[in-house]
């Protein structure tokens, strides 16, 4: 009646044990560390550069507790936090003789201290958030009003081709203000005008004004025009965001909107503000241009002599690279960029797809330079750097365009990324900034314990004093769900915080519940006269129910504040639904498993250890104790 086949007792135990692995990387903390990423899409992190790290710190007489390679960089462990800042200024001279020019990232870093054979079983500790791990946190301004400006421009230019194409003479177009002005002198050319604009650009009110000679067509952006890019200029500068603070290292940094024009970004772990706000401030703006391939051109340049309309430029490799200083397409242009492969030779390439208007100026200039060579350059603080520089083979038209030739399958990775994020749409300012120290997170980090600890203990000792054998069973059902959860949050790399430690103790008290639920129902099935083993049989078929149906009913609520909650709400509701569905585990499966092995093999139990029994007209001590 109450033993479990093997099967359960294996689940039961395995569960345990992987519980136990996987919540054992939350007691080893970090280790300081310092991080050496690259700025600049030239510029690979690889084994020599870490091979140049490893020499540099040697020759500083600088120990470390091991340097590795990953995606975001190269990684260096140190024993303390003096022989990290010490690291960090011999790297920064090291990578970066020329501080006006930086070519790396040198970040201060934290890293999990777990054992190597945790780590290979990809067993880490969970993500602390800022008020735990202490870290900087900046509130963004995002103008979009020079957002709407941008666009507008970006339409002037449209607007030009658009006329030439048509054949349209106009006096002129100038933007003035949040509205576009093109000037005729005649009604009949205005009308003319008016009615290419009105079949191409559908995001434009058109008005006229003026009178004579000075007539004036009025363009003006719909209001679903300018929701649409407010909405996209947030979108683009979260994305560019996330891609900027990879090289800081962040394990898991919170970028969320608030309001229609502000960002919110929490970087748990940063150490170096100065480091992260140069990183966030930046602006980079992506070009197409024609390369100058006039005979002679490059070397003169090269000797000083500049021809005019025309830049130097380095491109991967560190070749020098002659580039117009006319702009053909600028990054609002673009729509997409996906890493594939080229469809006849099959090397890896990159996939770009242009608007509209992007589609049309490029068909008009690949048409116009079948043979020449045209440069993406990605500028940043007034320098730029050529991400690439394909030959046009012939006339592209239908907005898809393809890069390929001599790129890794990375390479055209980190350039689709590139081209796809590297710029913002909107520039920002921030208008908010607060550090909080990791001495700070250390000590909400004590007391969120220290409160867990309490309210776990006190539970333990009700429990076991009210119930005896049976509460003490609940007690450890009640550590295994908390083992669960917290293996369950590292095991998903969950971002824990305040309000999540909070949760973790509601679900203490909320998990309890189902075990005195149980064990209240044996007590009734015990008064009703039923023997030992059946009312333990009896208690936990009919507990179950209440148990799923408040749980279930509780669990509703959690949903929905994940659903429509942000920030520390949806850090509440995360552990909140977790520890729901592990207390259902723990509190059923884990304490009938532990329940069956210690009555499950005796068929005739003359008492049982769950506290004083009444029934109904016997005031003695009837207790099956």
């Amino acid at each position: 009646m109450n033993r479990y086949p093997l099967w359960k007792y294996l689940t039961v135990a395995i569960a345990l044990l992987l519980g136990l692995v996987y919540t054992l990387p939350n007691f080893f903390g970090e280790s300081p560390a310092v991080q050496v990423s690259s700025t600049k899409a030239t510029i690979k992190v690889d084994d020599k550069t870490r091979d140049q790290v490893a020499s540099a710190l040697q020759t500083a007489g600088i120990d470390t507790d091991g340097i590795f390679l990953d995606s975001h960089g190269v990684k260096v462990r140190l024993h303390n936090g003096d022989s990290q800042l010490q690291a960090r200024d011999v790297l920064e001279k090291q990578f970066n003789p020329d501080p006006g020019d930086p070519q790396y990232v040198v970040a201060l870093n934290l890293l999990s201290s777990s054992p190597q054979w945790l780590t290979s079983l990809h067993a880490l500790p969970m993500y602390l958030g800022l008020d735990l791990r202490g870290g900087v946190h900046f509130l963004l301004q995002v103008d979009m009003k020079g957002a709407l400006t941008k666009r507008l421009d970006s339409i002037g230019g449209d607007l030009r081709s658009l006329l030439r194409d048509k054949t349209v003479r106009h006096a002129g177009i100038a933007r003035e203000g949040e509205r576009l002005v093109i000037r005729f002198r005649d009604n009949d050319t205005r009308a003319k005008g008016r009615a290419a604009m009105e079949d191409n650009q559908s995001d434009l009110l058109l008005a006229d004004q003026g009178e004579g000679e000075d007539l004036k067509l009025v363009a003006t952006l719909k209001p679903e025009a300018m929701k649409r890019i407010q909405e996209f200029a947030i979108k683009q500068n979260m994305s560019t965001l996330h891609n900027r603070i990879n090289e800081l290292g962040v394990a898991e940094p919170v970028i969320a909107q608030q309001g229609a024009d502000r960002i919110v970004v929490q970087l748990p772990g940063v150490q170096d503000t100065a480091k992260a706000k140069d990183l966030l401030g930046r602006t980079a703006t992506l070009e197409i241009r024609m390369v100058d391939d006039t005979p002679g051109a490059l070397e003169a340049a090269q000797a000083g002599q500049v021809p005019f309309g025309a830049d130097v430029y380095v491109e991967r490799g560190g070749r020098p690279l002659l580039v117009k200083k006319q702009v053909v397409l600028t990054g609002d242009r673009l729509t997409d960029a996906q890493p594939g492969f080229d469809n006849q030779t099959h090397e890896p390439a990159v996939h770009l797809t242009l608007d509209s208007a992007g589609s049309r100026i490029f068909k008009d200039v690949t048409r116009d330079n079948v043979g020449k060579r045209m440069a993406i350059l990605l500028i940043e603080k007034g320098k730029g750097e050529v991400v690439t520089a394909p030959v046009i083979r012939s006339e592209i038209s239908g907005g898809r365009v393809q890069i390929s030739g001599r790129m890794s399958t990375m390479e055209a990775n980190d350039t689709a990324l590139l081209l796809r994020a590297g710029s913002l749409a909107a520039p920002m300012e921030i208008i908010e900034e607060r550090a909080i120290g990791p001495s700070l997170g250390a000590e909400n980090i004590k007391k969120g314990f220290q409160s867990t600890l309490w309210g776990f203990s006190a539970i333990a000792v009700f429990m076991i004093v009210y119930y005896m054998l049976f509460g003490l069973v609940s007690v450890l059902a009640l550590a295994a769900n908390l083992l669960f959860l917290v293996a369950l949050l590292s095991l998903l790399q969950a971002t824990l915080t305040l309000p999540g430690i909070a949760a973790i103790a509601l679900t203490l008290g909320m998990a309890i519940d189902a075990n005195v639920l149980i064990n209240e129902r044996i007590r009734e099935e015990l008064r009703n006269g039923s023997s030992p083993q059946a009312a333990i049989h009896t208690g936990y078929e009919r507990a179950f129910g209440t148990i799923l149906d408040s749980n279930i009913t509780t669990l509703i609520a959690g949903i929905a504040l994940l659903i429509f909650g942000s920030g520390p709400v949806r850090g509440f509701a995360v552990v909140h639904c977790l520890g729901i569905l592990t207390s259902l585990f723990s509190a059923v499966v884990v304490s009938r498993a532990l329940i069956n092995l210690i009555h499950g093999r005796r068929r005739k139990i003359e008492s049982l250890a769950i506290g004083q029994v009444w029934k109904p007209g016997n005031t003695g001590n009837t207790a099956a104790n």
